[in-house]
């Protein structure tokens, strides 16, 4: 595509030794990845937000991002953005041979895709049922997804009634911990259990701290416009939430 290629020529530009741009000249993967993690933060809030005019711009930067690790690479001899585009395509063709190959033939689609990962993670050399599970995730998509993997392989409970208990334990646990450290586990154990019920409640424990951080945030911007807010007893600060709240359900 006509747009594609030209962006992969302003980039190759940019970067250009002698005429290009010394801070994108200057770059490395390790120097653009927090970028390139930012930039699909905002493509999720843009989708939040449903502001699609936002999330096309945001998909352009993110996509970006792709054009500008793939041009480090090729300075270098790596691969190449259509080197990129060839192995995902090549990956989705393979993780779906029900509808790119098979002869139309009958599967089990989740069957199959388990088979195709284990194939996979055998050809990479870590067959653990937690391989590829990127550290670079946020820790509670993370503990997520490496429950999942866990799930699939059997070590799961059978129901929410399993997590809640293992909760309510790390609670006690937190609250007898000796020292910071202790408490540090404790509370990480905590968190890891608290994500662990939610799987179970079919319910996306980023997604669901994502919202609470946004109620967080209006309720507590509806109140502290109060004047002398900074001053007021905790008691006083504790009845304008409580009014913030039932206002803000009403508007919900």
């Amino acid at each position: 595509m006509a747009s594609t290629s030209r962006l992969l020529a302003i980039m190759a530009k940019l970067r250009e030794p002698v005429t290009g741009c010394s801070w994108d000249i200057a770059q490395d993967f390790a120097s653009i990845a927090p970028y390139t993690i930012e930039e699909a933060y905002e493509v999720a809030d843009a989708i939040a937000r449903n502001d699609l005019a936002s999330l096309k711009d945001e998909l352009g930067d993110l996509l970006l991002q792709v054009v500008f690790h793939a041009r480090i690479a090729e300075d270098i001899g790596a691969f190449d953005f259509t080197d990129v585009a060839t192995a995902i395509s090549d990956k989705m063709e393979r993780r779906h041979p029900h509808i790119f190959g098979n002869d139309g033939a009958p599967v089990d689609a989740n069957t199959q895709w388990e088979a195709i990962k284990a194939e996979e993670r055998a050809f990479s050399g870590d067959t653990s049922a937690l391989a590829g599970v990127a550290l670079a995730l946020p820790a509670l998509m993370r503990a997520e997804k490496i429950q999942k993997r866990a799930a699939r392989a059997g070590f799961d409970w059978p129901d929410a009634e399993g997590p809640r208990a293992k909760v309510l334990e790390e609670l006690d646990e937190v609250t007898a911990a000796a020292n910071e450290a202790e408490r540090e586990d404790e509370i990480g154990d905590l968190l890891f259990a608290v994500v662990n019920l939610a799987r179970h409640l079919k319910i996306d424990s980023e997604v669901a701290l994502r919202r609470a951080n946004a109620k967080f945030e209006r309720r507590f911007r509806a109140i502290e416009v109060v004047p002398g807010f900074a001053g007021l007893s905790l008691e006083a600060k504790e009845s304008l939430w409580a009014i913030a709240k039932i206002d803000q359900r009403a508007l919900d």
